[in-house]
């Protein structure tokens, strides 16, 4: 996801570690475009029932989001292309002539990733692409139409861009030059890679370790086909920042490039997916660059997608706190003005699981309530995978606990300092002490809402008991 937006001076650049409020692409779509947390917005998965892309969404939220708030309020012209929301030209939800408040240019993609034969809301009518390389792949598609906003857009005005690409998602569909690239590569074999998730929620204890190699030969492809697909992604970055400096509007311009949820390729034994609660699934990329920012700059501090919106917004000059946005502006951070002490040190995770009615009938043995299950039987969600997590980052501590809403309350605990792959929860060894604040803190944020959930409170030691 590339955000791209104008204002006036010198540029570098500044990489980040960034959170997700969900591990899932509607509901972290959703933060981005608000500024809130899942529990605020109420987009809680992909379906139009979980209110992605509901007329509820379009009808409470859309007309709130920065971008709406970008061109009403602060004179911004501003182009969309590619993927919104998984079900964004549902019939239910106005079809592809809905166009979100917000956008003098609109390009939206009917439904979920796909690289060829799909179709796209051009400013509200309908245009269907075929398989033909040259004129439909969409990535490559997407680089040209925002090529041609920059070419033709006034100058008379700032400008704010958002290019959602389907790359790195399934099914995977490489640009035919690219197809035969990586040949040897392999997904990461990490400490946690192909290895019992002992100790933690039944969901992950009940994926077979080892993994079949059937299993294994499919998430490597996966993770291949992932980095082809993200060359063509390269390419599209190369062209506009070339077409911006060409233009004498890249000193002048804040580029944002990030991802709406982490992924996994193995951990734990769980062969291909997100919506876990780890590192792997919550943590995404976050490189900015733009005027005043210090060059080659990797800053510590604790940034989520809900604070993108709240960031660009100030870089337009628009006050904040005038929104119900829960997030915080990181553009003090960025330009030099804001020290560790006064930045949050805490942030929400927050996922809903999902689950089938019925037993997969190849796998009956699992019974009704999971789903995302693979051919060897290992499921990747359930109804009670669904859990809140705090996610700290400070000088004493670098934690994450987590509670599962499932009949034992099931905790989840990670000194990530020590523990960098999660391998060992610590929930029933560390000072209980420590435990009590993290749940106290955990309830706070569960019931926060704008301003209550950018306070900078959260301050536990670590103590962990061996």
């Amino acid at each position: 996801m590339l955000c791209v937006c104008t204002l006036f001076c010198i540029s570098s650049r500044v990489f980040f570690p960034q959170f997700v409020a969900s591990p899932l692409c509607c509901p972290s779509r959703a933060s981005i475009l608000t500024g809130k947390y899942p529990h605020n917005h109420h987009v809680i998965n992909n379906t139009l029932d979980g209110n992605c892309s509901s007329k509820a969404w379009q009808k409470s939220e859309e007309p709130h989001t920065f971008p709406a708030l970008l061109k009403a309020s602060a004179g911004y012209q501003t182009f969309f292309a590619g993927k919104y929301l998984n079900q964004y030209g549902h019939s239910e939800a106005g079809g592809v002539e809905h166009i979100p408040p917000g956008w003098s240019y609109w390009v939206g993609l009917d439904k979920n990733s796909k690289y060829y034969n799909y179709t796209l809301s051009v400013n509200g009518k309908a245009q269907k692409h075929g398989a033909d390389y040259s004129k439909d792949y969409l990535t490559d598609l997407l680089a040209n139409m925002s090529l041609d906003f920059l070419q033709y857009k006034t100058s008379y005005q700032p400008f704010f861009m958002m290019v959602s690409t389907p790359a790195p998602h399934s099914p995977w569909t490489a640009a035919p030059q690219y197809q035969k690239r990586f040949n040897n590569t392999k997904a990461p074999r990490d400490p946690n890679f192909n290895v019992h998730g002992k100790d933690k929620h039944w969901l992950i204890r009940q994926a077979k370790t080892p993994m079949s190699n059937s299993s294994i030969r499919f998430l490597d492809d996966a993770f291949r086909g992932r980095w082809q697909t993200l060359l063509s992604v390269d390419d599209l970055v190369e062209k506009i920042v070339k077409r911006l400096e060409v233009r004498g509007e890249l000193n002048n311009t804040y580029i944002f490039f990030t991802s709406d949820n982490g992924y996994h390729t193995g951990q734990f034994s769980l062969p291909v997916d997100k919506r876990q609660l780890y590192e792997f699934d919550i943590r995404v990329p976050l490189m900015v660059r733009g005027p005043n920012i210090k060059p080659n700059q990797t800053s510590q501090m604790l940034v989520a997608n809900v604070d993108l919106g709240p960031t660009i917004l100030d870089i337009a000059g628009y006050n904040v706190n005038k929104t119900q946005m829960d997030g915080m502006s990181f553009l003090p951070i960025m330009e030099g003005k804001m020290n560790g002490s006064s930045w949050r040190t805490d942030i929400l995770v927050e996922y809903e699981g999902e689950g089938r009615n019925k037993s997969d009938p190849a796998c009956p043995l699992l019974g009704p309530g999971v789903s995302e299950c693979f051919p060897d039987c290992v499921c990747e969600d359930s109804y009670n995978n669904t859990y809140a997590c705090v996610r700290t980052i400070a000088r004493s501590s670098n934690l994450q606990y987590c509670e599962f809403d499932d009949n034992e309350v099931f905790v989840e605990v990670y000194n990530v300092t020590a523990d960098p792959y999660q391998l060992t929860n610590i929930a029933k060894t560390i000072d209980k002490e420590v435990l009590e604040k993290m749940n106290h803190r955990l309830m706070m944020l569960q019931s926060c809402s704008a301003q209550s959930c950018r306070t900078p409170v959260f301050q536990a030691l670590l103590t962990h008991k061996h």
